[in-house]
C-alpha cells in the first residue's frame, strides 16, 4: 500500500541521516557501521526497519556487507596497474594504500598439462605452488595462485617459507628482474572458498587474471592466477 500521510517513512529518515554522518566524515572508507540492533536502538525502532535502511544504502553503494561481520563503508577502489612489469607492492603503494600479503599455503607438487605448457616444462614436472591473499589497508582485495618450476627455481620453496614477496622469492633463487610475457583477463563469479577469503558472498563478481612471468632470457619463471574482488580494484592498462 501507499503512504499517503505526506510522512517521510522512517526507514527513509534513517537512511537519510546515516548519509549524513557519511557526509560529515564520521566514518570513513573501510570503517565499520555500528551493529543493526545499536542503530535500532539509535533510532528507536525495530532491527527490520534498520535492515530497510542499510539496504538502501547498500543499492547505492555507499556501504557494503561482509558475511558475518556487518556492515561497511565502500572504500574507493583501488586502481591496480597491469603491464610488463605487475609489481603488488610497487602497485598499491603507488595507488596510496598499505599492502600486505598473507600466506595461504606452500607446497610442491606435479605440473598440471596447462601449468606446464604455460610454463614450458613436462607435465608431471615438480613445481611449487604458492597460494596467498593479497590486501590494501587490511581489507582482502585478491587471492592468488603462483606457480613456480623447481627445475630452474631451485630453493624457490625454501625461499617462500622465508617471504610473502613473489619477488624478493624470486631474487633469492637467482632471478633479479622479470616481466610480463602475457595476461589474460576474464570475469567471473566468485567460489564458496574465495567469498569466506574475500569476505564476500558466493557468486559475486571476480576478475581473473592470468599471467607468465618471464625472466631476462625469455624463460618462464611463474604461472599466476589472480581473483580480484570486483568493486575493490580497478584494473589499468600500464603503457
Amino acid at each position: 500500500m501507499r503512504d499517503t500521510s505526506g510522512k517521510t517513512p522512517i526507514w527513509q529518515a534513517i537512511a537519510h541521516a546515516l548519509r549524513g554522518d557519511l557526509a560529515d566524515g564520521r566514518y570513513s572508507p573501510g570503517d565499520k557501521l555500528p551493529t543493526e540492533a545499536a542503530l535500532a536502538e539509535r533510532f528507536g525502532v525495530n532491527r527490520h526497519t534498520v535492515r530497510h535502511a542499510l539496504q538502501a544504502l547498500i543499492d547505492e553503494g555507499l556501504i557494503r556487507t561482509r558475511r558475518g561481520a556487518g556492515a561497511f563503508v565502500a572504500a574507493t577502489p583501488t586502481d591496480y596497474a597491469i603491464g610488463n612489469r605487475v609489481r603488488f607492492h610497487e602497485n598499491l603503494i603507488a595507488a596510496g594504500r598499505r599492502p600486505e600479503k598473507r600466506k595461504l599455503s606452500v607446497e610442491e607438487r606435479a605440473a598440471t598439462q596447462g601449468e606446464a605448457m604455460a610454463l614450458s616444462i613436462t607435465a608431471g614436472d615438480l613445481v611449487c605452488a604458492y597460494h596467498g591473499l593479497s590486501l590494501a589497508d587490511g581489507q582482502p582485495v585478491a587471492i592468488f595462485e603462483s606457480i613456480f618450476p623447481q627445475g630452474t627455481l631451485p630453493g624457490i620453496s625454501e625461499a617462500l617459507d622465508h617471504t610473502s614477496s613473489v619477488t624478493a622469492a624470486l631474487e633469492m633463487a637467482g632471478i633479479t628482474d622479470y616481466t610480463r610475457a602475457s595476461t589474460r583477463l576474464t570475469a567471473v563469479r566468485a567460489t564458496a572458498t574465495q567469498a569466506l577469503h574475500l569476505q564476500l558472498k558466493e557468486g559475486d563478481p571476480l576478475l581473473r587474471s592470468t599471467g607468465v612471468n618471464v625472466d631476462a632470457q625469455g624463460r618462464p619463471v611463474e604461472y599466476g592466477r589472480t581473483w580480484f574482488a570486483g568493486d575493490r580494484i580497478t584494473l589499468t592498462l600500464d603503457a
